[in-house]
C-alpha cells in the first residue's frame, strides 16, 4: 500500500508554524481522544502527497519526497501561494510507528523500494482522490487499504494532548 497515513482539510491557522525560540514547529496529529487509544503523531517530516485548497477547492498539489511536509507548507504560506490558500490536506508514505520515550509516535523511515500489489495500488489512489475532492457522492466508498486517518490537533489543544499521552514518569520533560 502506498499511503500509510492521512490527514483531511487541516486548517493552516491551526498549525503554530513560528512557535519561538528554540522549539521546532510541529504538524500534530491524532487518532483517539483519551489513552488507551489516543496516540499522537508530528507529520511535519511526512513524505507524500499534499493538497492545498482555496476558497473554490483544490489549488494547488505537491508532493514531498524527503521528509519535507511541514517545511513544504510553511514555504507556501510565503511564496507566491501566499493568500491563496487556508487548508491543506496529505497522503502520507511512511508509516506511524508505536509511541516513542517521549508519547509520540515518531514516523518510520522511507522504503528503498516499494513492492505492492497493482489492485492495491489502484484502490489506494482512487480513495486519494476521492477523499482529496471530498467527494462525498462517489457511489464507490473506497477508502485506502492500510491507512489511518489521523485528526489535527490545533494550535490551542497541543498541549493538552500532548499531555495525555505522556506517561506520569515523563512529565515536565518536555
Amino acid at each position: 500500500m502506498l499511503i500509510k497515513a492521512y490527514g483531511l482539510f487541516w486548517r493552516a491557522d491551526e498549525v503554530d508554524w513560528e512557535p519561538g525560540r528554540g522549539r521546532k514547529f510541529q504538524v500534530l496529529g491524532r487518532v483517539g481522544e483519551k489513552r488507551p487509544g489516543l496516540r499522537v503523531a508530528d507529520f511535519r517530516i511526512q513524505s507524500g502527497l499534499y493538497i492545498l485548497y482555496g476558497d473554490y477547492g483544490p489549488y494547488y498539489v505537491g508532493l514531498t519526497r524527503s521528509n519535507r511536509l511541514g517545511a513544504r507548507l510553511r514555504a507556501h504560506l510565503r511564496d507566491h501561494h501566499t493568500g491563496r490558500w487556508d487548508r491543506f490536506s496529505w497522503f502520507g508514505f511512511r508509516q506511524v510507528l508505536a509511541p516513542g520515550v517521549n508519547g509520540v509516535s515518531p514516523l518510520k523511515t522511507m522504503p528503498k523500494a516499494a513492492v505492492g500489489n497493482p489492485n492495491d495500488e489502484i484502490r489506494d489512489m482512487e480513495a486519494l482522490l476521492i477523499h482529496a475532492l471530498g467527494l462525498s457522492s462517489n457511489l464507490n466508498k473506497t477508502n485506502f487499504g492500510r491507512a489511518d486517518q489521523w485528526f489535527q490537533v490545533k494550535a490551542d489543544e497541543a498541549d493538552r494532548y500532548l499531555g495525555r499521552i505522556l506517561l506520569p514518569s515523563h512529565r515536565g520533560r518536555r
